[in-house]
């Protein structure tokens, strides 16, 4: 029996877990325990699969106002991808997500801006419905570079995020855990209906069986705000974040002691993860 805390860095940007994986940390491993803090406590939330991508148009410089039929202009190119974007909103599932910014925008109002860069998240709740929406995408990089004149390079970040898979045995054993310590769960109806963020824990729940709980903090405010900052340092989160990793732990007892668990946990595994390859690569 061996029981391993892995620090996993980069969670936010670059996936450092999927590095993790490729190097063989998680090899040899049963299940993976990983909480995150939110505003209410569930045993599994939709995190959904995620591809970020940088477009870089690249134009031709020229004086704004003595001479700029000779300019491509490389803003002009942004602005058209942004909107590009904007329009296709409506044909987008509602569970889609495409979020950016214009990271260079030009260098002075009097040059014709020869370069801009943008860079954009796209997120959806499969690795299979995220590749439909890429493809829609990088079409309205193409178009804006073919409308302006412009060459445009798209690149996608190194590590795609994929969605977490859920492990219902893990999750019904979790719940009981903390209901003994008086964790106080949303509904079944909530946690379907409910959207949340993208973690590299996703690509983790392809290669072990996962459990990837959230837990309030006793705090309302929203995750990734100042507000937010503040009440995940306070002494208030301690409680709850100390009540969170005992259900963890109970659950690991469980996942040890209880006769056939861990087996029930590998065929939800199996299963699961069938049906998703499945998505992916039909038949």
């Amino acid at each position: 029996l061996q029981i391993t805390v892995l620090g996993t860095p980069a969670e936010e940007q670059g996936g450092g877990k999927i590095d993790l994986i490729k190097a063989g940390a998680f090899d040899g491993l049963d299940v993976v325990f990983m909480a995150h803090p939110s505003q209410e406590n569930a045993a599994y939330l939709p995190d959904v699969a995620e591809h970020d991508v940088t477009v870089k148009y690249y134009g031709k410089a020229s004086h704004a106002a003595a001479y700029p039929w000779e300019g491509v202009n490389a803003l002009d190119a942004a602005v058209l991808a942004y909107n590009n974007l904007s329009v296709l909103r409506q044909q987008m599932k509602p569970t889609w997500r495409v979020h950016g910014v214009i990271k260079n925008g030009g260098v002075k109002p009097n040059i014709i801006p020869s370069y801009t860069e943008l860079e954009f998240y796209l997120r959806a709740p499969s690795r299979k419905e995220l590749s439909v929406l890429t493809e829609k995408v990088e079409n309205c990089f193409k178009s804006a570079a073919l409308a302006t004149g412009c060459k445009v390079e798209i690149k996608g970040g190194e590590n795609d995020y994929y969605n977490v898979l859920p492990n219902k045995s893990l999750q019904k054993i979790y719940k009981e855990n903390g209901k003994k310590l008086g964790i106080d769960f949303i509904s079944e109806d909530a946690v379907l209906n409910g959207l949340s963020g993208s973690t590299d824990f996703g690509n983790v729940t392809f290669v072990v069986p996962g459990l990837h709980p959230y837990f309030y903090i006793g705090s309302d405010a929203l995750n990734h705000t100042e507000q937010y900052t503040e009440a995940a340092g306070s002494q208030t989160a301690q409680f709850y974040a100390l009540r969170t990793a005992k259900a963890l732990a109970m659950t690991a007892l469980d996942v040890i002691f209880k006769p056939g668990l861990l087996e029930e946990v590998r065929e939800d595994f199996r299963e699961v993860k069938l049906k998703e390859e499945e998505q992916v690569n039909p038949v």
